[in-house]
């Protein structure tokens, strides 16, 4: 049976439960071959479903699952809950029985309970240990993810040649339903982090609903730190032949969303460990052009990112703060995501560790006068374009951002971070 370093998985055939207790101190998990697994049975599909305080969606998921999959000869579910405090992992369990029987022992159903609340990743590494299938999906539990999509992401694993199959929102015919408008920003921000940062070409890197074959991931350490295992997945199988198909993401209506501020940081330190790893094990490359837009491209994300700091800071000190005049909100909104910028930059971009104080502080106030340069230049560049030469707002901005963002990133580039123009 596979587990974590000194971890300790406990089996209670009298409520037909496993108590799952992972170490706290190894975070590298290795994933074990499929004939180290020591099971009484052996699936073809497992659907790895992480939950925490869904006790008002788990026995209708877990019977929609079961309705969906009882055209497969063998399957199973694997029910990972962080010792939910509503109960979830004791619902699931009750109920496990009566899917077991109602589906003549087709499918069975496993509930690992941990102690903690240690992660959504980890949860789905601590599933995907315990399957047994060559195929599996994992989905969450709120119905966000529609068990009816499983059938046609089955079907494209064994059909096509790929390895892994992505349920899509951003594909035609995918879709999202529900969300407000700052979700939707949110979600388009970490999109657009993964595709520029680490390389991902798939339009829905961030998707949560996806599925596997078990070869691919045999021998592969997941740090299973954060909240998108698929962008971890797609990185560290690097190669892998991947599809999407479309589907559509309906937000919960029962149970309370799990996103917050820690998520979003979470989800940042992800992407920064995940871009490091690419850099340890990839070749340096040597051609001047490659390592121009490279850096180009991580200067461009992190811009997009401190969209995303922007409106957030904002947006929460203006709560914090209602008293306050909603500009003043807006300009401390500006100055967190041009700090937040200013550390990725020099950390991430240009690879730079030195943080003498005197140095940084020069860096600092170059990189934002030159953010607000460019701010200038963009405003200027509208005006010139729409009232001069009657050119329509929307592509003149568009124009106009284009030329800031490209001046905003060759001076950062040669004077605050002295480096070689094309270098």
């Amino acid at each position: 049976m596979g587990i974590y370093t000194e971890s300790l998985v406990c089996y209670d055939r009298k409520i037909n439960q496993i108590f799952y207790i992972p170490a706290h101190k190894e975070r590298l998990v290795d994933l074990p071959r499929q004939e180290e697994m020591v099971k009484p049975s052996k699936a073809k599909l497992s659907i790895v479903l992480p939950t925490y305080n869904e006790s008002q969606n788990i026995v209708r998921m877990l019977d929609s699952i079961a309705e969906t999959l009882s055209p497969y000869a063998a399957a199973e579910i694997i029910v990972v809950d962080d010792n939910s405090p509503d109960g979830t992992a004791e619902i699931a369990s009750l109920h496990a029985k009566n899917i077991s029987n109602t589906h003549n022992k087709k499918l069975h159903v496993e509930i690992i309970r941990r102690e903690g609340k240690f992660g959504l990743s980890s949860a789905i590494v601590a599933g995907v240990q315990f399957a047994t299938g060559d195929l599996l999906v994992v989905m969450d539990g709120d119905f966000s993810h529609p068990p009816q999509v499983i059938p046609s992401i089955i079907e494209a694993l064994q059909d096509s040649n790929c390895d892994i199959v992505v349920a899509s929102r951003y594909i035609k015919g995918g879709s999202i339903i529900g969300w407000p408008f700052k979700r939707r920003l949110m979600s388009k921000g970490a999109t657009k982090i993964a595709q520029y940062g680490l390389g991902i070409e798939i339009k829905d890197p961030v998707s949560g609903f996806f599925a596997f074959r078990r070869d691919i991931i045999d021998g592969v350490k997941f740090d299973a730190i954060g909240y998108k295992m698929l962008l971890e997945i797609l990185v560290k199988t690097k190669g892998a032949r991947v599809k999407e198909v479309p589907y559509t993401f309906t937000n919960r209506s029962v149970g309370k969303s799990k996103l917050d501020i820690g998520v979003i940081f979470d989800y940042l330190g992800a992407v920064m460990r995940l871009y490091r790893y690419g850099k340890s094990v990839r070749q340096k490359e040597k051609r001047t052009s490659v390592r121009f837009f490279s850096k180009a491209g991580r200067f461009y994300t992190v811009g997009a990112s401190g969209l995303l700091v922007n409106y957030i800071a904002s947006l929460l000190f203006n709560a914090l703060t209602p008293n306050v005049w909603y500009l003043y909100s807006t300009m401390i909104g500006i100055l967190i995501s041009m700090t937040s910028n200013f550390f990725l930059n020099k950390v991430w971009t240009f690879e730079e560790r030195d943080f003498n104080m005197k140095k940084t502080g020069i860096q600092f106030g170059m990189f934002i006068g030159f953010s607000s340069l460019g701010a200038i230049i963009q405003l200027l560049l509208v005006y010139a374009l729409v009232e001069n030469y009657n050119m329509e707002y929307p592509p003149s901005l568009i124009l106009a951002v284009a030329m800031a963002s490209v001046g905003n990133f060759l001076l950062n580039k040669k004077w605050t971070f002295k480096e070689k123009i094309w270098s």
